[in-house]
């Protein structure tokens, strides 16, 4: 469906009146929207698994980041869910497992060991983007930042993580069947 009304440069928020597209608002939804398209991705190579079960959880709670974001702070009570401490803590929990299951310590990678690793590492370098533009909407006054920002934050910790041990999987089979890498 076409509607036309953004022919002006202009779009709609949650509430009542029109921004121009070049809003930050605008800019940071635009950047979660590309993050959850990212995840998309990655998950599409993971189904019916748990990751992509995890994947698909991350998705979610982007669509209510997204939510927030196009929400002018006067109307947030409107919204049926938003994200909460307990969101937060999840993702904790995760990041908990996960590293503990592959044994993940902080390093600098170079993502594209292998395909969902690449995708998980692209998702995460396109929320950091959105993490920086919502941390301008909320330095802006224009959006509440209290548990947005530390789930943004965990968000891309999280899909490090996932790729990290996506990494370890694909190197340990390679190990497995003989065919591991040469170190340089």
């Amino acid at each position: 469906m076409t509607t036309r009304t953004g022919d002006g440069g202009e779009t709609s928020l949650f509430g009542k009146g029109r921004v121009r597209k070049t809003d930050p608002r605008i800019e940071a939804l635009g950047d979660l929207d590309e993050a959850q398209s990212a995840i998309g991705v990655a998950r599409a190579m993971a189904p019916r698994s748990t990751m992509g079960r995890e994947l698909l959880e991350l998705q979610r709670g982007l669509y209510l980041a997204m939510s927030e974001v196009a929400t002018p702070t006067e109307d947030l009570s409107r919204l049926p869910s938003r994200l909460s401490a307990a969101d937060v803590a999840r993702l904790d929990r995760v990041l908990e497992v996960v590293r503990k299951k592959s044994r993940i310590e902080g390093q600098f990678v170079i993502p594209g060991e292998n395909a969902i690793s690449a995708a998980l590492d692209q998702a995460r370098t396109v929320s950091r983007r959105a993490e920086r533009r919502v941390v301008d909407c909320v330095d802006a006054g224009q959006v509440s930042g209290e548990v947005l920002l530390p789930w943004l934050n965990r968000l891309s910790d999280v899909l490090f993580v996932l790729a990290r041990s996506i990494d370890k999987s694909a190197t340990k089979a390679k190990t497995t069947s003989g065919s591991a890498r040469p170190k340089r």
